[in-house]
């Protein structure tokens, strides 16, 4: 059995890891200070009753026979893919149920999608950027080049005709930096993805 390789090339802590370490050592040095938390998030309040009442309820209906659900269908239980389609149909969005997928999260999903394609594959990614959309191709061993988000183009990076990638992972609004790209600047990567890929 062989081992995958790429996991040694993982940055040894997780960023999360160590911004938490470096607050609670600056927050320890500097007792006085006002600390506005610009890590992982978190929630900051409790849960409001309704979600804690309709959790309740959920874990009440798994325990009678007649009203145990058991595992989802593989796209996510209907009866939720019907109340986001009807939430979206509040807005004048017509999705319909079977169009939607109910999955684990948006982060194991970025990494999960990445397998469908190869590992020789390269990546583009904005930086700063989100540690998971990075650490998903690590582990893969895919090529990385990264295109700067910084104070001079606002945190948001635009395309470079220079530069070749197969995979773009785009955040916007950017985490961590919360810059939102506008519809004329998504067009632009839009036209730069269709004239880089075969």
């Amino acid at each position: 059995m062989k081992i995958n390789g790429n996991f040694d090339n993982l940055v040894p802590n997780y960023l999360f890891a160590d911004v938490a370490r470096k607050t609670n050592e600056f927050a320890k040095a500097n007792p006085d200070k006002e600390i506005i938390r610009l890590g992982i998030g978190d929630v900051t309040l409790p849960l409001a009753p309704i979600v804690v009442a309709s959790m309740k309820k959920g874990c009440e209906e798994l325990l009678h026979k007649e009203t145990f659900k058991g595992y989802p269908d593989y796209e996510g239980y209907e009866f939720v893919r019907s109340a986001v389609s009807g939430y979206y149909k509040s807005f004048g969005v017509d999705v319909k149920p079977d169009e939607i997928f109910i999955s684990d999260g948006a982060k194991s999903d970025c990494g999960n999608l990445g397998d469908i394609f190869s590992a020789d594959n390269t990546v583009l990614v904005t930086d700063p950027v989100y540690p998971v959309y990075v650490d998903a191709n690590i582990m893969t061993g895919r090529n990385i080049v990264y295109a700067s988000s910084n104070r001079e183009n606002n945190f948001l990076a635009m395309p470079d005709d220079n530069v070749k990638a197969d995979i773009i992972y785009l955040c916007s609004p950017n985490n961590p930096t919360g810059a939102a790209y506008s519809s004329d600047q998504l067009r632009l990567w839009v036209d730069y993805a269709l004239k880089t890929t075969p």
